[in-house]
């Protein structure tokens, strides 16, 4: 039973991520949008949105958002037979973020602290997310995160990290972003392996993504294992596992993968923009807010 009330504060995010009555509607939301991409078929549609409320009923506040997102577009992908219902937008959104690559590296060129930049330019890819009902223009938003001032920064951190760190992961989030990814990693200039979602879910990175954007040019590439858009390690790869418990830094980005990590021990970097109230209120920023933040790793 659903008991927590909608004036709760939730802003401490030293609290573990979970479900918020925020997010009841977003997922039937996301239910129906994705629906109608996968099908035209109302009665299908109808059946997900029923299945999918009938699973809310029961879906505990102490579980996190992901994880009711692996329910969804597994149901979907059920019902509708359409393995992948956001594959042409995910290939129009990797060929727009190969325009302006380019661009990126150009700016990379005459950046006076070119990891932070680097950093700025990786969140700011965080914008291509087709499971926010937000609307994005790469180029502006680009401009924006380049100059906007981060509401929480751990950048020298990261950079001491970084200098002794042998075994990077690198957890991808979308697709078209894992372009932008690649600025970074170049940046970083050390062997990194880029981690992608198993299954198509969402628009998320998944290995023929990464190969699209090129990041097999730079980095070696694993699946998670899972379908899930986030990052569960114990429902991981046992592959990907082995490399986790090896791992001395670790990137994770977007709202999905911190949802599922937010209160790890590993030494985890969380790149993202704060794109809904939850999460937002969650880390104690606004929303549009961009973040660099170290786990509890650091604590």
């Amino acid at each position: 039973m659903l008991r927590i009330l909608i004036s709760e504060p939730y802003s401490n995010y030293n609290k573990p991520m979970r479900t918020y009555l925020d997010c009841i509607p977003c997922f039937l939301k996301q239910t129906l949008n994705t629906g109608r991409i996968a099908t035209p078929d109302e009665a299908k549609i109808r059946k997900m949105l029923d299945v999918i409320g009938d699973q809310i009923k029961s879906f505990p506040t102490s579980a996190t958002p992901p994880e009711m997102g692996q329910i969804i577009y597994k149901t979907i992908r059920d019902i509708s037979g359409v393995d992948d219902p956001y594959k042409a937008q995910k290939a129009v959104h990797i060929q727009q973020s190969l325009a302006i690559f380019p661009s990126l590296q150009d700016i990379m060129t005459h950046a006076d602290d070119k990891l932070l930049t680097a950093i700025r330019i990786a969140i700011a890819g965080n914008i291509i997310d087709l499971g926010m009902e937000k609307s994005f223009d790469l180029k502006n938003d680009l401009d924006k995160i380049l100059h906007q001032k981060m509401a929480i920064c751990d950048i020298q951190n990261f950079k001491s990290q970084l200098i002794k760190a042998n075994v990077i992961l690198y957890l991808g989030d979308n697709s078209g972003e894992s372009v932008f990814d690649r600025i970074l990693i170049e940046a970083m200039n050390k062997p990194v392996t880029y981690v992608v979602r198993d299954k198509p879910v969402i628009n998320d990175v998944t290995y023929a993504d990464a190969i699209a954007s090129g990041i097999d040019s730079i980095a070696d590439i694993i699946t998670s294992g899972s379908d899930a858009p986030g990052t569960f390690v114990d429902r991981c790869s046992p592959e990907l596992q082995q490399l986790i418990k090896k791992a001395d830094l670790i990137i994770s980005k977007g709202q999905g993968n911190f949802e599922s990590l937010s209160e790890t021990i590993l030494p985890v970097f969380f790149l993202l923009k704060a794109k809904c109230p939850v999460i937002a209120n969650h880390l104690g920023v606004l929303e549009d807010d961009i973040v660099l933040k170290q786990s509890n790793f650091f604590a």
